[in-house]
C-alpha cells in the first residue's frame, strides 16, 4: 500500500532536493567554466551553459599526454599503496595502544599526542629525508613521510577500546597470536572506522603535491598534482611577463588561463570523487565512534 504524500513530508522532499542542486551547481559551474573560451570568461564570467564551446583548456594540460598519464599511473600507485600501508601501520600502533594492561602505554600516548601538537621544522624534516632515509627522488618519497599520522591512531584506538575486552581473551585462550587477533578479529570489527581512513587517506595522497616539490626532481616520477602546479605557475609566469612583452601577450590571447584551472580540477577530482559513495555508509559511523569512545 502506498503511503501518502503529506505537506510535511513534500516540503521535505524538496529541501532535500533544492539542497542537492545547491551542492551540485559548483561543480557544474566548475565543467561550464572549464569549457568556456577566454574571452567569454573575461567578459561575462563563468557559466553553466557558456555560448561558445571549448576544449582548448583540456587541450593545453593534455598536449604532453604521456607525461599526464604517467603522473595518473604514479598518483593512483601511491594512493592506493600509501592508503594500505597507512591503514596497517597507524591501525597496529593503535591496537597497541588500546591494549590496557601493556607496560608503558601511558608514555606511548603521550609521545602520539605530543607529535601532534610540536613538529622539527621543515629543514630538519628535509634533512632526515634526505640524508638518513635517502627518499629523494624515489616513489617511496611520495608515500612513506604520510604514512604515519597521530589522529589516526587515535580514531583506531578509540575504536578498538570500545571492543569487549573478553573477546581478547577468548581469542588468546584459542592460542592466537597477538596480530592474528588484531587482522582477523578487530580489523574486521572496526570496518567504520577503517572505512573512514581509508577516505581521508586516500585523500590526502591523492591531493598531494608538497612531497613531490620537496623531495622529487625527477620529472618523470613526479605525481600528477605537482605536474599539473608546475603547468599552472608556467602559465601564470607568463602571464605575468606579458605585461612587459607585446609579443608573450599576443600568444597568451588564446590562452584559457582560468579555463585551465577549471580543467585542471576536473582531471584531478574526477576519480577520487567516485570513492566517496563507497565509504559513505560507513563514515559518519566511523568518525563519531572513533572520536568519542576511550
Amino acid at each position: 500500500m502506498k503511503e501518502k504524500m503529506t505537506v510535511g513530508r513534500f516540503f521535505v522532499y524538496l529541501f532535500v532536493i533544492v539542497f542537492s542542486l545547491a551542492c551540485l551547481y559548483p561543480f557544474l559551474m566548475v565543467i561550464g567554466g572549464s569549457l568556456m573560451t577566454n574571452s567569454e570568461a573575461t567578459t561575462e564570467g563563468f557559466k553553466i551553459f557558456p555560448k561558445e564551446i571549448t576544449f582548448a583548456s583540456y587541450k593545453m594540460l593534455l598536449a604532453n599526454g604521456k607525461l599526464i598519464l604517467n603522473g595518473y599511473k604514479i598518483t593512483v600507485f601511491v594512493t592506493v599503496v600509501g592508503t594500505f600501508c597507512s591503514i596497517i601501520v597507524n591501525g597496529m600502533m593503535g591496537y597497541v595502544l588500546s591494549r590496557k594492561k601493556m607496560a608503558g602505554r601511558k608514555v606511548m600516548n603521550i609521545y602520539v599526542l605530543i607529535t601532534m601538537l610540536f613538529n622539527g621544522g621543515m629543514v630538519p624534516w628535509y634533512m632526515i629525508c634526505t640524508q638518513y632515509l635517502h627518499l629523494k627522488n624515489t616513489i617511496w618519497a611520495l608515500i612513506l613521510p604520510m604514512v604515519v599520522n597521530a589522529w589516526y591512531i587515535f580514531l583506531i584506538r578509540n575504536y578498538f577500546s570500545g571492543i569487549p575486552e573478553e573477546l581478547w581473551e577468548s581469542a588468546k585462550l584459542d592460542g592466537a597470536s597477538e596480530f592474528k587477533i588484531f587482522y582477523k578479529i578487530y580489523l574486521i570489527l572496526a570496518k567504520p572506522v577503517i572505512a573512514t581512513i581509508v577516505l581521508f587517506a586516500a585523500l590526502g595522497y591523492w591531493n598531494d603535491w608538497w612531497l613531490g616539490l620537496m623531495l622529487m626532481e625527477d620529472t618523470s616520477r613526479q605525481p600528477l598534482q605537482m605536474l599539473l602546479r608546475t603547468m599552472m605557475s608556467n602559465i601564470q609566469f607568463l602571464q605575468t611577463m606579458s605585461q612587459q612583452s607585446s609579443e608573450v601577450q599576443a600568444m597568451l590571447a588564446s590562452v584559457p588561463g582560468d579555463g585551465v584551472k577549471m580543467a585542471m580540477v576536473i582531471i584531478t577530482t574526477g576519480p577520487i570523487i567516485l570513492l566517496y559513495p563507497f565509504l559513505q555508509k560507513y563514515f559518519m559511523k566511523g568518525i563519531m565512534v572513533g572520536a568519542v569512545k576511550g
